[in-house]
C-alpha cells in the first residue's frame, strides 16, 4: 500500500486545513487507516483513526475540532481541521493497515506540514 498525503500548509490560530492522503495498492485489504503527527521533540500520536465500517476514533486534544472521513471506495481519507491552535502545529502523517483504531498500521506517508501561528 502507497500512501499520499496532501493539503497542509500555514495558518493562524483559529483558522482551518483540510488534509487527504490518496491510498494505492492493495486497497481491499486496509480496514484501519488514520492520521498521526509528530512535533519536534515529541513522539509521533494518533490523530483521528477512521476503520471501513466507519467507527472512529479522535485524540482526546482533537476531538470537536477535527473530523476524519473516508471514501466509500476506501481509496481516499481526509481530516477536517477546524479551530486550529499552535499546539496542532506538526507533521502529519497518513498511516494504514491496522486492525485496531488506536494503533498504527505498517503503511506510512511522507507526510505534510501543518503550522499554525498565534
Amino acid at each position: 500500500v502507497q500512501l499520499v498525503e496532501s493539503g497542509g500548509g500555514s495558518v493562524q490560530s483559529g483558522g482551518s486545513l483540510r488534509l487527504s492522503c490518496a491510498a494505492s495498492g492493495k486497497i481491499s485489504e486496509i480496514y484501519v487507516m488514520g492520521w498521526y503527527r509528530q512535533a519536534p521533540g515529541n513522539e509521533r500520536e494518533l490523530v483521528a483513526a477512521i476503520s471501513t465500517d466507519l467507527r472512529t476514533n479522535y485524540a482526546d486534544s482533537v476531538k470537536g475540532r477535527f473530523t476524519i472521513t473516508r471514501h466509500v471506495t476506501g481509496k481516499t481519507m481526509s481530516l477536517e481541521m477546524t479551530n486550529l491552535k499552535p499546539e496542532d502545529t506538526a507533521r502529519y502523517y497518513c498511516n494504514a493497515g491496522s486492525a485496531a483504531l488506536m494503533v498504527p498500521g505498517p503503511a506510512w506517508g511522507q507526510g505534510t506540514q501543518v503550522t499554525v501561528s498565534s
